[in-house]
């Protein structure tokens, strides 16, 4: 196991995903106010675009594994 790859990529991650995450949810609150939606509408916004999220971390996490092997 290499330890600095699984370093760097869990660093990127963390990175990465607290800023993914934090545009999903600001994205739905802000459009269910924008709009007038409630908060119910608001939170399913919320929660479909953290859905999104976790997409692109699934896919930031295949593609930097590929170029950064964990296991050697």
């Amino acid at each position: 196991m290499n330890g600095r790859n699984l370093v760097t990529i869990l660093s990127i991650m963390i990175l990465v995903g607290t800023e993914v995450f934090g545009v999903a949810i600001a994205g739905g609150w802000a459009i269910a106010g924008l709009f007038e939606l409630g908060h119910v509408v608001g939170y399913a916004l919320m929660g479909l675009f953290s859905l999104f999220a976790l997409y692109v971390l699934v896919v930031l996490w295949r593609r930097c594994t590929a170029v950064e092997p964990i296991a050697e």
